[in-house]
């Protein structure tokens, strides 16, 4: 590991050694990180570039879960709506700061022609495709019986839709490449808890895990794995919106007050980088063997 260390580290170091060619080295240390984590999980220093979908990464989970891939030495292709261009483009410039390549590709998952222009717009960029990562997701508060039949077509349609025709759409691009590849699934702590609060919302997470167990089996032999994270509460615009909605309902608690309804073991609410940290894993050489699981990431909030 100290020579593996040495070496990432002389990659970094300027070709010229005058004392402001070595400021870069001296300010940061994430650049001889990256290296590190390139080299890491590469077969060879000749490896093949490793590319990736992140779907719903212009904020929040997504956004985390794009630039982390990005330090493993990932190039990215980031997907959210044409309303969030402003945000999801800055996504692709911090990308493009770390080294890596990045293209935007705008669409709706929720609409299959969509999800394949983006996976060819991303091949043709950025080369094969390693891992798709299905994220895109939506939220809402609703007392259940006031769901309307619009909202609940529109959470299905995001949330199962979306899922389904990422799932698809790689396991297609997978399989002509003849390579394998890797699925990672937004699922949810609430894949496992059902709440009346959110119900709409709990029975699309519950049908991520059966998709993703389903998926998992047809496309084993192809050496696909097909995994879900499950974050419990993240302290994101998604959770902002439940909050509001149930702060509004009988049964729920003052706006910020119900990240505190169910007690959270290790005493902290979730951040972004915490599900970008097991998503890097499902997406590294470490996982091969993993398929089928919905893992739950969420400091002991819900125990399956």
């Amino acid at each position: 590991m100290t020579s593996l260390f040495r070496s990432a580290f002389r990659s970094s170091w300027p070709k010229t050694a005058t004392p402001a060619a070595f400021s870069p080295c001296r300010a940061s240390f994430q650049g001889c990180f990256d290296a590190l984590q390139q080299h890491r999980y590469s077969s060879s220093s000749a490896a093949a570039t490793r590319t990736a979908i992140v779907t719903g990464s212009a904020n929040g989970i997504g956004r985390a879960i794009a630039v982390r891939l990005a330090r493993d030495g990932f190039d990215v292709c980031v997907n959210d709506l044409p309303s969030n261009a402003e945000q999801l483009e800055s996504v692709v410039s911090e990308i493009q700061s770390i080294g890596r390549s990045a293209i935007a590709a705008y669409g709706d998952v929720a609409t299959y022609t969509d999800v394949a222009s983006m996976v060819s717009a991303s091949v043709d960029a950025l080369g094969p495709l390693s891992v798709m990562v299905a994220n895109a997701g939506i939220a809402r508060a609703r007392p259940i019986l006031e769901i309307s039949d619009p909202e609940l077509k529109r959470m299905w349609d995001v949330n199962i839709g979306g899922v389904f025709h990422c799932d698809q759409a790689a396991a297609k691009q997978f399989i002509a490449q003849g390579s394998g590849g890797r699925i990672i699934n937004a699922g949810s702590g609430a894949s496992y808890r059902a709440d009346p609060m959110i119900a709409h919302y709990c029975a699309t997470k519950a049908a991520v895990r059966s998709l993703t167990q389903s998926f998992a089996i047809a496309l084993g032999p192809h050496n696909i794995t097909v995994n879900a994270y499950g974050p419990g509460i993240v302290d994101t615009n998604m959770w902002d919106v439940i909050d509001e909605g149930m702060a509004g309902m009988e049964g729920g608690l003052p706006r910020g007050q119900n990240f505190h309804k169910h007690p959270i073991s290790l005493g902290r609410t979730s951040v972004p980088d915490d599900p970008a940290k097991l998503v890097s894993w499902l997406a590294s050489p470490e996982a091969e063997y993993v398929s089928g699981q919905t893992i739950l990431i969420d400091g002991g909030l819900v125990f399956s």
